[in-house]
């Protein structure tokens, strides 16, 4: 029933929402250039990885050695507005079409962090990986890494259907309070570096 709806919800929406797919594709080619998305390689269902697509919302700014600059230097205005309203995320419903992610599950985080993972973190990996998530509705990148991978694992072994609607709900109101969009101190939320004690 879950994946009938992530199937049902995600093509309804292209549909829908494909005039302001042109327009944020407009808006972030005039603002950020070519590619307009960013697609970057992510853990989903049992860790497999998947190419999850998303708008861009940094510049392409290197320093003389040709290495990126960091993200508080690379996120532009426009990128902020974007992932404040959520509207970056949005190329994602091709992703739940596919199969490769649903509405809603624990975030895909990067490759890198997996081998960081303890036993109990990496049941994040038992469902698909989300558009949004319990930790998105209870912080955001406003909280830890400890506490996120706690929600993470409480909606594994706690998901129905009545919570993913009860989730949906809460997110647009999250999305409209511009609620925790970044952790303190931080253009984007830190890297993982394995939790304490690990």
């Amino acid at each position: 029933m879950k994946r009938l709806l992530d199937i049902l919800i995600s093509s309804i929406a292209l549909v829908i929402l494909s005039p302001i797919f042109l327009i944020i594709a407009y808006k972030v080619k005039k603002n950020l250039g070519s590619p307009v998305l960013f697609k970057q390689t992510r853990p989903g269902l049992s860790g497999k990885p998947f190419k999850m697509i998303k708008f861009r919302t940094m510049k392409d700014a290197v320093d003389k050695d040709g290495n990126p600059l960091p993200d508080a230097e690379r996120l532009t205005d426009f990128g902020k507005m974007l992932r404040a309203t959520s509207l970056d995320e949005m190329p994602e419903l091709w992703n739940v079409l596919k199969g490769e992610m649903s509405i809603v599950g624990p975030r895909p985080l990067l490759m890198e962090y997996v081998s960081l993972y303890n036993e109990e973190q990496a049941k994040r990996h038992n469902v698909r990986p989300g558009i949004t998530g319990y930790a998105q509705i209870n912080g955001r990148n406003a909280i830890s890494w400890e506490e996120k991978f706690k929600l993470d694992v409480w909606y594994v072994e706690n998901q129905s259907l009545w919570l993913d609607f009860k989730i949906m709900l809460q997110t647009v109101k999250k999305v409209i309070a511009k609620d925790d969009i970044n952790a303190a101190n931080d253009a984007t939320m830190p890297k993982f570096t394995g939790s304490k004690g690990e």
